[in-house]
């Protein structure tokens, strides 16, 4: 029987334990340049199985937050070498979370002021995160996005390709792709934001193109041990919607089973709120989604994602159900999660005033455990 604690090798990664840290957008990049701050960050909870890093765009236009990190400057690749330096040297693992958001955009973010782009010139029902003239952070509607033309997209799918080769020639131990959250991967997978009449709209086949031609050339480019991916079938994050999510992802993990990816990454119910959030007309069926992927000779490990404590963690890796946990705000005010775990000791609470953007302050000064004591 597995324990949560046991070291696990996921496609060619060996893990310390199967503890996850879970991809925390903290808006501290300015420029979306990784700095020392975000070293020292990461540093701290390298004692994670493997740590999963904030969304990092792939692109100026993939941008959708102020100060979060990028892979595509010669500056940014630099700061996440001093990370991934950092890391290592402490004997952790890490990945890079690779993003574009699509229409989750504001034209003040994107090159030139342009327009977000998106599968369709729908505007989402959400807001993003802008630093003010005077430096203060606040929240705004997203801006209204066009319709990506037939010819851009191969382009995009040309820089996740890059953008991958970049993550682990700067010494990440891998990549996982964000088709999550309402991002424009997710926004194709769904229909209601992905109105197309060409190849990349209506079937669910036509509406997954787009995902499977990234995922092809990043495990081509990198290897598929290299590489695991986030989906969130019934989260509402970012507008996200589809009346039949069962079919929908389903049919993503039977096709996804073909290649030999590190993980599967999945967001159980609504991210960060209620676990049995539902879409559809039925509850999403978690365990059937787990056996139609290994039933078609799906092999990556299974990364379990939302609300989940100590128990409940303990449980279900045991069990089978999963062969990774990640935690997301636990570990914001905890560098030392693992540790607190496996000893059952109380957890310092996060100050969510603190989440987005400022410096040290509720990002790399919470105490470790003896400081505590």
């Amino acid at each position: 029987m597995a324990s949560l604690f046991d070291p696990i090798t996921i496609g060619d990664i060996t893990l310390n334990n199967r503890v996850v840290m879970a991809p925390l957008t903290r808006n501290r990049s300015p420029k979306a340049v990784p700095n020392t701050l975000n070293a020292a960050y990461y540093e701290q909870r390298a004692s994670a199985g493997l740590l999963i890093t904030e969304a990092t765009a792939i692109t100026h236009q993939g941008q959708g937050y102020a100060d979060v990190p990028g892979l595509y400057t010669a500056e940014a690749l630099e700061g996440w070498r001093k990370v991934t330096d950092a890391v290592h040297k402490v004997g952790g693992k890490i990945v890079v979370q690779m993003w574009h958001v699509g229409r989750i955009s504001h034209t003040s973010l994107q090159p030139n002021g342009g327009q977000p782009v998106a599968p369709s010139a729908i505007r989402a029902k959400s807001k993003t995160y802008l630093v003010n003239p005077d430096g203060t952070g606040s929240f705004a509607e997203t801006s209204e996005p066009r319709a990506l033309e037939l010819g851009e997209i191969a382009g995009i799918v040309e820089d996740y390709r890059k953008a991958a080769r970049a993550a682990i020639d700067v010494g990440f131990d891998g990549v996982e792709i964000h088709a999550a959250n309402g991002y424009l991967i997710d926004q194709f997978l769904r229909s209601s934001s992905n109105k197309r009449t060409d190849a990349y709209g209506g079937p669910i086949e036509n509406r997954a193109r787009f995902l499977f031609e990234v995922v092809d050339v990043i495990t081509k480019e990198i290897g598929a041990g290299r590489v695991g991916i986030r989906i969130s079938p019934v989260t509402p994050s970012n507008d996200a919607f589809d009346p039949e999510p069962q079919a929908l992802f389903t049919y993503v993990v039977e096709k996804l089973a073909r290649y030999p990816l590190a993980y599967v990454h999945i967001v159980e119910g609504a991210t960060g709120g209620a676990r049995d959030h539902q879409q559809g007309d039925y509850p999403f069926d978690y365990a059937g989604l787990r056996a139609a992927y290994t039933a078609v000779g799906g092999k990556a490990a299974w990364m379990a994602n939302n609300g989940y404590d100590r128990d409940l963690a303990v449980r279900t890796v045991e069990s089978g159900e999963a062969d990774l946990v990640a935690f997301g705000k636990p570990f914001i005010a905890n560098p030392d999660l693992v540790r607190r775990l496996k000893d059952g000791a109380p957890l310092n609470a996060p100050d969510q005033a603190t989440f987005y953007g400022g410096g040290a302050r509720g990002y790399t000064d919470y105490p470790l455990l003896e400081e505590v004591a």
